[in-house]
């Protein structure tokens, strides 16, 4: 599919409703506050539905992402798919020259489309996993015998793939053993024949009883075959290179606060990066997903990096 075929497929608000629909009631109609499937349409609107138990007036895309916008729909969709083919990210301000809309309203378009982004499932990864971690933000001042570095807008990204398979990425506190130890825990598979770290002296009780292979960084060895196995973790630093060049090209300055959506959004890209049809995809998972609020997106709100 292609953006072309965005514009010609859903030309208007009610073929937009129509897949909608589709996606998220394909059994029919069900109120969202109940679950009930004995709904019938109001005449006083166009597309809205009445619940006679809970006395609840809904449409479909009440209590979803699509909640409370005044945005067409076209707009919404236009957006998912320039975010689902960019593989390096599209930013709000693109977004804001591309449609003609304030910067407020792309920047909060392109986080609820994260957010349902985030709302999927992780299965346990297996086979042969390779971890490692990365530091984002924190740039070096006055490199020299003086130089300093801005460490406390520094964050932490944990990233583990499995070879031909799923990515994760995660903001951690620390690159610690108990902070490894919990991400390996939670995402790693107890029965996966081996990972592959790097050479930081955190893994080595962080792995546990899994068979642990690492590569020697220091000694400048980033790959060894050893018993027919390829000693690596090029695969999980190439995703690494695609979140940076996403930084630095495309969103250029992030919140910590906000990282974490930004991290998911990588992830869901790359690891449906292969189905044709990630833009469905895309959008049934923005119908499921839970509303969000402005206010809690910009609440607390975080220092830039």
């Amino acid at each position: 599919m292609t953006l072309t075929d965005v514009y010609r497929m859903f030309s208007s608000d009610d073929k937009c409703r129509e897949l909608l629909k589709r996606l998220g009631w394909p059994e029919g109609p069900t109120c969202p506050r109940c679950g009930n499937t004995g709904v019938f349409k109001l005449h006083t609107a166009k597309d809205l539905l009445y619940c006679r138990p809970c006395r609840f007036q809904f449409t479909v895309t009440s209590n979803t992402i699509f909640h409370d916008s005044h945005l067409p729909l076209i707009n919404w969709f236009a957006t998912t798919y320039l975010i689902c083919e960019s593989r390096k990210g599209i930013s709000a301000n693109q977004v804001k020259r591309m449609f003609k809309i304030s910067y407020k309203t792309a920047w909060y378009l392109c986080h609820r489309i994260r957010k349902a982004m985030a709302s999927c499932d992780r299965p346990m990864l297996t086979g042969t996993v390779e971890m490692d971690e990365t530091y984002v933000g924190g740039k070096l001042r006055g490199i020299g015998s003086g130089w300093r570095s801005e460490r406390n807008s520094r964050q932490v990204v944990i990233g583990i793939r499995q070879r031909n398979g799923d990515l994760r990425f995660f903001r951690a506190e620390d690159a610690k053993t108990g902070t490894l130890e919990k991400y390996i825990k939670e995402n790693i598979s107890a029965d996966v024949d081996v990972i592959v770290t790097d050479d930081l002296p955190a893994y080595q009780k962080a792995v546990g009883e899994h068979q642990h292979k690492t590569v020697n960084h220091t000694a400048k060895e980033y790959v060894r075959h050893e018993d027919g196995m390829c000693i690596t973790t090029n695969t999980i630093e190439s995703a690494f290179s695609l979140l940076k060049r996403g930084i630095v090209g495309s969103w250029h300055k992030i919140s910590a606060k906000h990282l974490p959506a930004y991290l998911a959004e990588m992830e869901f890209r790359f690891n449906r990066r292969k189905k044709s049809d990630l833009f469905i995809d895309t959008l049934r998972h923005m119908i499921t997903a839970d509303p969000l609020t402005f206010e809690n997106l910009t609440a607390e709100p975080d220092p830039e990096f």
